[in-house]
């Protein structure tokens, strides 16, 4: 008999801008900082907040780890499969 599988994770995209702030990025540990944020994500996409705007564009969310000391926006696919970066700060 399989192995039960976890919940599916969401695929997680980046838009242009935060794919040019993920190439900025140097340092091994704020990169595993980022990784670990972008799991939560994944796992659950409505982890972060929701941001303060109007029901004519996808409403963005924040995810904050005070810890690791990572920002994200994104904002979440109708499907609720893709998780797209809008920002990242580490």
């Amino acid at each position: 008999m399989p192995a039960p599988h976890g919940p599916r994770r969401a695929r997680i995209a980046f838009s242009d801008s935060a794919a040019k702030q993920l190439d900025a990025i140097t340092s091994e540990a704020e990169l595993h900082a980022l990784d670990r944020a972008l799991v939560v994500v994944s796992v659950d996409p409505e982890a972060g907040e929701l941001l303060p705007g109007d029901s004519s564009a996808p409403r963005l969310r924040q995810y904050v780890d005070d810890v690791e000391r990572v920002r994200l926006v994104y904002w979440v696919t109708a499907l609720k499969t893709v998780v797209v970066v809008a920002f990242i700060e580490v």
